[in-house]
Order: C-alpha cells, then structure tokens, then sequence
C-alpha cells in the first residue's frame, strides 16, 4: 500500500487530465447540433403534441427535447469511469510489480494482484451506477426557473403575443432550439463538476481506503498447508531459506553448549 500512495501522485497527474482534458473534450463532441437541427425540433415537438397542438410554449415538446438529449451524456460519463480505471489498475500493477518483498513470494504476488482487480472493479461498477445516476437525475427533473424564463423572455421582446402567432415558423423553432441549448449547456457544466466528485469518491476513494480489506480478510483466515502455499517462495530462495534456518539452529545450539560449560566453572 506504501508503494500505491507513492504512484498515487504522478497517476493524480493522469487522473486529473481525464477530468480536465478528456471529460470536457468528450462533452464538446456530442452531437447536439445535429440532434437540435430545426428538422428534428420539429418532428419531437409535433410529436409531443399530438393532435392537440401547443397554445403558447410546447412544454411537453421541450421536456422531450431535453430529456432525449441529456441521454447523450451518457457516454462521455462512462467513458471517465473507465478511463479512471484504467490509471488505477496500472497503478496497482506497477505497484506489485516493483515491490521487492513481493517478488519472493509468486504466489502470494499473483493472489495479490487477482484480488486487487477484482476490488477496482467492484468500485468501477459503483462509480458507473452513480455518475449513471446523476445523468438520469438531470433528466427526471427539470430546472423550472428554466421554464418560468421563457415567458418573461418573450415579454422582454416587445410582443407578448409573438409566440402564439409565429408558433410555426421558423423564429418559432429557432428560439426553441436557441432555449434547450442554453439548458443543455447548464447541464454540461453541472455534470463537467459532479462526474469527477463521483469518480474519485467511488474509485479514487476507495482504493486507497479499502483497496486490500477483502484480501487481509480471506488471508487471514487461511492456516497451515494453505498459508503455506500462498507464501509459497521460488524454490531456491526456499532452499537458501532452509540452509539458513539450519545454521541458526546449530549457532543457537552452539551458544547454548557455551554458556553451560561456562557456568559450570
């Protein structure tokens, strides 16, 4: 664990590019100008509507616009999950591998390395279910000042009676695509900060808390020809180990004799 926390620090380096390079670089590149494009605004809110066209604002057009498109960020969420992953497993695996205590013993080196990944893991699929969970929490629940604006937008223009007579055209559509923009956007920059909160909470976190407390528990309770393999050394340090063993024997024995002879006198 000595060895994690000392990689921790230039892997914070690469971890903190994801959360301020690849996240923001991978919210630009969704396709909301081809999702917002004046065609399908007006195919979704038509939809929305139904046979009941919208009198003022197409409320339930909106919400559906909003809600289809905030599924886009989806994927850019995921994506630093994994990518965050991906540090922290390197991390592990170049901290077992340069740790020279571990390298006498292959086994134990082996089962360490297992049960570390199998950790990460568990706190990959916790962090994909939060950031998961705060994407579809923007989408269950809409800002309503965002709506309440809108009115008072059109009030503003001069000509509160504007969006019941253009309805239809062109300007009508812009402004709906010009309003779920700016919505969007608002969600962006909400996800751009909490996704990172979520991440290093559940796998950052944790992996320098609890990273090993599954493993010292399933360690702990192995006993005799159990323990003994997973300590199991490379067959001629063992041997060394036993010759040594040995002659430590024999010295203690030897010291023992000399210490009697001398008291007999």
């Amino acid at each position: 664990m000595r060895e994690l926390m000392h990689l921790m620090r230039p892997g914070g380096d690469r971890i903190y590019g994801i959360f301020d390079n690849q996240l923001p670089a991978a919210l630009k590149k969704l396709p909301f100008d081809r999702y917002l494009s004046p065609q399908n605004v007006k195919k979704v809110v038509s939809e929305a509507d139904g046979y009941q066209p919208h009198l003022i604002a197409p409320e339930q057009g909106y919400r559906r616009l909003i809600e289809n498109a905030l599924s886009y960020f989806r994927g850019p969420a995921e994506a630093s999950v994994d990518a965050v992953h991906f540090v922290l497993k390197e991390l592990v695996r170049k901290s077992i591998g340069e740790t020279e205590e571990l390298k006498r013993f292959p086994t134990l080196q082996a089962e360490l390395a297992v049960a570390s990944y199998e950790a990460l893991e568990r706190f990959q699929e916790d962090s994909r279910k939060t950031v998961l969970r705060l994407v579809d929490m923007e989408a269950s629940y809409l800002t309503v000042d965002f709506f309440r604006k809108l009115p008072q937008e059109s009030e503003k223009s001069g000509n509160p009676s504007a969006p019941t007579i253009d309805r239809y055209t062109d300007g009508h559509f812009r402004r709906i695509i010009s309003n779920v923009s700016s919505y969007i956007s608002m969600v962006s920059d909400t996800l751009k900060n909490s996704i990172p909160k979520a991440t290093v909470y559940c796998q950052v976190r944790e992996a320098k808390c609890s990273l090993l407390n599954h493993f010292y528990t399933q360690v702990g309770k192995k006993e005799g020809k159990q323990l003994s393999k997973v300590l199991d050394e490379d067959p001629v340090l063992m041997e060394l180990r036993l010759q040594c063993t040995k002659r430590l024997e024999l010295c203690k024995n030897a010291r023992d004799e000399i210490d009697a002879v001398s008291w007999a006198r």
